[in-house]
């Protein structure tokens, strides 16, 4: 099993080390480890011999890079126009008391996260939550606390190993 130090290394080995490169060497790193640790930063930083404020700098500039990981169960609000006037901030609200988190936040356990998005691309069925690649239409506070406890449920079974 490798090391975060040797996967990054083998990530970096595909760049010259040009600070163009930045951007596309934080998603590469992002896509394998599923956000932007310090570690991280400091190793791109350094394989790019600039001061690492530079490359936290880009990196919080994007909203596409985050710097805690994902949970187990990903939960993206959509917060497009037909969702955000059907009632995705009420959604996303009632998410957030559920599992007792923000949005942009994951679990102490590491299972949920919640992140809102830009559109899913599903206007006609607003409000729209996706749970990793599963999508839930037509959500309200109600429903998304019955996805949650289901969600629950199916961990719990999982743990017990009686799935």
């Amino acid at each position: 099993m490798s090391t975060m130090k040797e996967e990054l290394t083998e990530i970096l080995s595909k760049y010259k080390g040009e600070r163009h490169e930045l951007i596309t060497i934080l998603q590469d790193v992002q896509d394998e480890f599923g956000f932007l640790s310090k570690e991280s930063l400091s190793a791109v930083a350094d394989f790019l011999q600039t001061p690492i404020g530079s490359v936290y700098s880009v990196a919080t500039f994007y909203n596409q890079f985050r710097f805690i990981p994902l949970g187990k169960h990903p939960i993206r609000v959509c917060m497009g126009t037909a969702c955000h006037m059907a009632g995705g901030p009420l959604v996303s609200a009632a998410a957030e008391r559920e599992l007792g988190i923000a949005v942009g936040e994951v679990t102490e356990d590491l299972e949920y996260s919640i992140d809102r998005v830009a559109c899913v691309g599903c206007c006609s069925l607003a409000p729209v939550v996706t749970v990793g690649d599963t999508f839930y239409p037509r959500m309200s506070p109600l429903r998304i606390e019955e996805v949650l406890a289901s969600l629950r449920q199916e961990t719990r079974t999982e743990d017990c190993g009686l799935s």
